[in-house]
């Protein structure tokens, strides 16, 4: 049995940050198509594709470059100011594997993006959809 890649060994891996820049362009030439996503996004996209590729660059082991210029990323206080519903949260990361799988790198790799992707993606939604009538009532017999 092969150890696993560390999440940090795949900056080098993968040839450092301009691999995280394409990743990113591959993922945002989607993201600028989506009805669901685009909407989302600001008419600029470019902030945001650099936070991202350094983001990403950071946490796979490239050193500080997102902190060096942003501080802590608290990702979810970021993003508070978006409506992240599970829906949209889906949609990310389809749309991240997408972009990952179309890079073609390598199969350890590529495992290491997409549990990150599946791990962070569920922790980014913050709001729920309305659901007719709320929460569910307590049965009157006591349950």
């Amino acid at each position: 049995m092969t150890a696993s890649l560390h999440p940090h060994e795949v900056y080098e891996r993968v040839g450092g940050m301009p691999a995280f820049e394409t990743l990113v362009d591959a993922f945002y030439d989607r993201v600028e198509g989506d009805p669901l996503l685009r909407p989302h996004y600001p008419d600029d996209l470019e902030p945001g594709k650099r936070h991202l590729a350094m983001f990403l660059a950071q946490y796979f082991g490239g050193g500080d470059v997102y902190s060096a210029e942003r501080g802590h990323p608290r990702l979810r206080m970021r993003h508070a100011p978006f409506e992240i519903t599970p829906e949209v949260a889906l949609r990310w990361a389809e749309l991240m594997a997408a972009a990952i799988r179309e890079l073609r790198f390598a199969s350890d790799v590529e495992e290491v993006l997409l549990r990150y992707v599946a791990q962070a993606t569920p922790t980014m939604v913050n709001r729920l959809p309305e659901q007719e009538g709320g929460l569910p009532q307590r049965d009157e017999r006591g349950g």
